[in-house]
């Protein structure tokens, strides 16, 4: 009987250790190393630097460690610098880190978090960015409608570029290619599109920028939130930006609800209330719990996020391209060499070719790589007690994944600050590859961009049509662009002029659409 008791009491003790080994695994064992941290300001003084956030969270690391954390104020932040814990965040336990921290600024941006990109995981979050993406996909990838839409803009951009190239000017081709890209948003969104110097149109480019320009700046009231009692030119700027926005998308949404036809959809709008419509007429109970919190404002907060994520970013990408390939004449004259000997100059590219294309396409991914638009992405909020690795993580925590050190990790990049499109392609170069896990340009998971179908097709388009009618570089005289770009939303390059040069047989393929 007494061995009986002994084995029972041996099985007890081993259950009970393996359970408590499952939960310090499950929990972490200790927390991750931290930036000292002084009461009420946190970590502030230890993250006074002159590099940008992203370069200067990336050199803590080699203090800290690859992943490590910091105070802002009260809150407590987590530094995501490597891929393995990246896309354990954002993959294997992407629910529980699914959430969003509340600020001052995306709070006047978004009525209360009540759009995709800052809002707060919940049933109708979910169910929000489910009907969002059902809209989305009808415009997606294969879709003749946004390949002509993007085909119009291209055309138009080119004949700007060919006016000035005739004249022997150089432009300034940031505003031209926001112009392309928000027309085509707008053709998505509204189903209309702006001609240069169009009030209407030129309002909604100043608001723009004037969010960009104020949002995400690592603004103190977002980290001591009393601070909105006291005078703030930024603050300001910000409501007046969203004020017009608001004044603007209120204008289309009505228009769109008062000629709405079940039997027509004309753009994104149309699919987004069509969607809203056929959820509340829809009497189960999953779907009313699901849309109890989904209101007009949501679906102006929609449109509004693709305004702000989808023209901004998309746009930064292609004046990064333009950056480097003036940068590397030999890449360029490499993609013109593609274009010619596959497309030629009778027609212009189609998406269609993308696969016959693909240096021109490991030469984007190279330029999401070494410029990542945006290197630090929207802090994500841990929803219960977790871990991350072998670091336990407290329900609440912000963590910041920081794409830039991912993009530049010396583990995984073979010299990552050289421009390099070859590494994406394979041993033979006629196809694409991935080499490295820590290539995240759009995220992935539950929080993974919206846009990204989009924004590939808009610049494979864009860049294919520019490359085959012109050879860019810089005015004779002036210096080769900066590289380093300036922080903010996104990491802009800064303005510099552009000398293009009408590439021969170009105008047999001028007029030909797609």
């Amino acid at each position: 009987m007494a061995c009986f008791f002994l084995i029972v009491f041996a099985i007890l003790v081993l259950v009970v250790l393996t359970w408590q080994l499952k939960v310090k695994s499950s929990f972490g064992s200790q927390e991750p190393p931290h930036v000292p941290a002084l009461p009420l300001i946190g970590s502030l003084l230890s993250l006074r630097s002159q590099h940008p956030p992203h370069v200067l969270l990336k050199e803590l690391q080699k203090k800290y460690g690859q992943t490590y954390s910091l105070m802002m104020g009260s809150h407590r932040v987590v530094i995501i610098n490597q891929h393995v814990h990246a896309r354990e965040i954002l993959l294997k336990k992407g629910k529980i880190f699914a959430g969003r921290p509340r600020t001052v600024t995306t709070d006047i941006l978004t009525r209360d978090g009540k759009d995709i990109a800052f809002g707060d995981y919940s049933p109708a979050w979910r169910f929000h960015r489910k009907i969002v993406h059902g809209a989305l996909c009808m415009f997606g990838e294969g879709s003749a409608t946004i390949e002509r839409m993007i085909c119009a803009e291209a055309q138009s951009l080119c004949s700007t570029v060919s006016e000035a190239a005739a004249l022997g000017l150089a432009l300034d081709l940031a505003p031209e290619l926001t112009r392309a890209v928000t027309n085509v948003v707008c053709s998505l969104c509204f189903n209309s599109s702006y001609a240069r110097g169009d009030p209407e149109f030129e309002g909604m480019l100043r608001y723009s920028q004037g969010i960009v320009d104020t949002v995400a700046k690592d603004s103190l009231v977002d980290i001591f939130p009393w601070l909105q009692i006291f005078p703030n030119a930024d603050l300001r700027l910000l409501k007046h930006c969203v004020s017009v926005r608001d004044k603007l998308l209120q204008k289309k949404y009505d228009e769109h609800k008062a000629d709405y036809s079940d039997n027509v959809q004309r753009d994104l709008l149309d699919a987004l209330l069509r969607a809203k419509r056929s959820a509340e007429n829809n009497n189960t109970a999953d779907v009313d719990a699901a849309t109890a919190g989904l209101s007009d404002d949501h679906l102006l907060m929609t449109v509004g996020d693709i305004f702000g994520a989808g023209v901004e970013t998309t746009t930064t990408v292609l004046k990064w391209a333009v950056t480097y390939l003036i940068h590397h004449p030999d890449v360029q004259r490499r993609i013109q060499d593609e274009l010619d000997s596959k497309i030629g100059a009778d027609r212009s590219p189609r998406l269609r070719d993308r696969g016959s294309l693909p240096y021109l396409e490991a030469t984007i991914r190279e330029v999401l790589r070494i410029r990542p638009v945006a290197p630090l992405f929207i802090p994500h909020v841990a929803l219960s007690d977790t871990s991350i690795g072998d670091f336990k993580v407290k329900k609440g925590t912000r963590v910041i994944i920081n794409l830039w050190s991912l993009h530049h990790d010396e583990k995984e990049w073979s010299h990552p600050e050289h421009f390099d499109p070859g590494r994406f392609l394979d041993s033979e170069g006629t196809g694409l590859t991935v080499p490295s896990s820590s290539y995240l340009p759009f995220g992935t998971g539950i929080r993974v961009c919206l846009g990204e179908a989009l924004a590939k097709m808009e610049l494979f388009l864009f860049l294919s049509w520019i490359l085959q009618r012109f050879t860019l570089s810089v005015p004779p005289g002036h210096p080769l662009p900066s590289l380093e770009g300036k922080f903010g939303v996104v990491l802009q390059p800064v303005k510099y002029k552009v000398k293009a040069t009408p590439r021969p047989g170009w105008e047999r393929a001028k007029s030909q659409m797609c």
